[in-house]
This record gives C-alpha cells, sequence and structure tokens, in this order.
C-alpha cells in the first residue's frame, strides 16, 4: 500500500472515533502499524491470535474505547467465535480492518491465497457480519466513518476489506 493511502486510512480512522486497535502482523496494509503506534491519541496492541485480538478489543469497547481489529483476510476463521460470541451476540460494536485476498480471480493471489481468499465473504454472511470491500482510496475518509457509524448502529462487527490498490 501506498504511504499515502496509509496516511488518509489511519486518519480516516482517527476521524471516524477509533482510538485503540488490536492486530497481528500482516503485510499488505502494515504501514498503518507505525502510523498508528506513533500516535499518542491511539492505543495500539499486539495479539497472539486473532480471537484474542477481538476479544481484547472487545473489552476495550466495553470500557469506553471506540476500538478496531486489523487483521488478514484468513483471521475471519481463527477469531469467528469471539466475533460471533462477544460481537454479535453481546452488540459489542468493532470494526475490522481486513487486508484481503479475494479469490481465484485476484491476480495478486499466489494459489494459497487465492483458495482461503474466496471464503472470506461467505463467512462473514454466514455470520452476519456486514461488510465493504474497497479496491480504491477513493472517498476513504468517509467510507472508514460510514462503517464505525455501521458497527456502532448494527451493535456488532463490521468489516472493511482492503483490497485492489491496498493490497499492491
Amino acid at each position: 500500500m501506498k504511504d499515502e493511502l496509509a496516511k488518509r486510512l489511519v486518519q480516516g480512522l482517527k476521524s471516524a472515533g477509533i482510538n485503540f486497535v488490536t492486530y497481528l502482523p500482516e503485510t499488505r496494509l502494515s504501514q498503518i502499524v507505525p502510523l498508528i503506534r506513533d500516535d499518542p491519541e491511539m492505543d495500539l496492541i499486539a495479539a497472539a491470535s486473532e480471537q484474542e485480538a477481538v476479544t481484547i478489543a472487545a473489552g476495550a469497547t466495553l470500557g469506553g474505547k471506540c476500538a478496531a481489529v486489523y487483521m488478514e483476510n484468513t483471521g475471519i476463521y481463527v477469531s469467528s467465535y469471539s466475533l460471533l460470541t462477544v460481537g454479535k451476540q453481546l452488540g459489542v460494536p468493532l470494526l475490522l480492518v481486513v487486508g484481503y485476498l479475494g479469490g481465484v480471480a485476484d491476480q495478486r493471489n499466489s494459489f494459497l491465497y487465492a483458495t482461503i481468499g474466496k471464503h472470506t465473504v461467505p463467512v462473514l454472511e454466514g455470520l452476519g457480519i456486514d461488510y465493504m470491500i474497497l479496491d480504491d482510496g477513493e472517498k476513504l475518509e468517509v467510507r472508514v466513518n460510514d462503517a464505525v457509524r455501521a458497527a456502532n448502529s448494527l451493535r456488532g462487527p463490521f468489516a472493511l476489506l482492503f483490497a485492489g490498490e491496498f493490497s499492491s
């Protein structure tokens, strides 16, 4: 991802009220990590697994923070139990910032990621989690704000799937 997109994404998160981010290392959107880490208005917490990241972010939300979880799309599978029980059943709004490799049609994918990536959207739909796929930076800040507002309105997780120019 280009540095300008990373800066806009982090600014979009801040403008939308996000002040707490948990994450697992991931390569496609990794430029946001130092930007969040160096921002005194945001807390950045590394986690050992995506399930742990979701649980920590949910706890922060219940404690008054506005939280996001940053992961690659395989993290949706790993964290599905926490997303369902904490996010959906208990009604905890969380923004999921997901590096998305969409499937076999995505030319940037290796065979491994293509076969895994094609299941992301069906898993989100099966869990009842709304999502938005972002292929470019057009209206990025507005889309991030809309996603945070949706998570709060729906009282549950909302996933932003970053593909296209975000994953190059």
